[in-house]
């Protein structure tokens, strides 16, 4: 599948910025071929130190441990209607719940994950809420927080060490 393209960031008509039409919705199994073009991106690969899932055992696990899963909050990020990654949060085996994302290396530098993220802590109540970026995604480590994130150690994932941060107190109100 080809990557999907980036459409032009700014209105024509009257210049305005489509960074306001940064918005989130369910997941659709469309959605997960646009997913999976993003997570084999080779930078983003290089970046998030994540090893991209082939085919197959990708839409498994979409369908089957996230969208399958009543535990899991999950949304699509969408850009002016188009799939520009995603947002989901999950219990970890340690019973701490975590949130990641991907978005489509088209939509990074673009401010996109800076709102699809603060959209998404709108929706998610529970608090501490974890995250764990590759130490050398310093884009996703600042974006993380910028929303209240703060770091709390450092965690391994095979030979590549992690930030662990926390985001403390109570969610925003619903």
């Amino acid at each position: 599948m080809a990557a999907a393209t980036l459409p032009d960031m700014t209105d024509k008509r009257d210049g305005r910025d489509k960074h306001s039409e940064v918005s989130l919705r369910g997941v659709t199994d469309a959605d997960l071929y646009v997913l999976l073009a993003y997570e084999h991106d080779p930078e983003a690969v290089r970046r998030s130190r994540f090893t991209p899932r082939p085919r197959d055992a990708f839409l498994t696990h979409w369908r089957e441990r996230v969208l399958g899963d009543p535990d899991c909050l999950v949304r699509t990020v969408t850009v002016g209607g188009e799939v520009a990654g995603s947002v989901v949060s999950w219990t970890a085996d340690d019973e701490r719940r975590y949130v990641g994302y991907w978005l489509g290396r088209p939509y990074w530098g673009r401010g996109v994950g800076t709102r699809a993220l603060g959209l998404f802590l709108e929706l998610e109540p529970v608090r501490p809420l974890y995250a764990d970026p590759f130490g050398g995604n310093t884009a996703s480590v600042r974006l993380l927080e910028r929303h209240g994130f703060e770091r709390a150690g450092t965690v391994r994932h095979g030979e590549d060490e992690h930030i662990l941060l926390v985001l403390d107190g109570p969610a925003a109100p619903r």
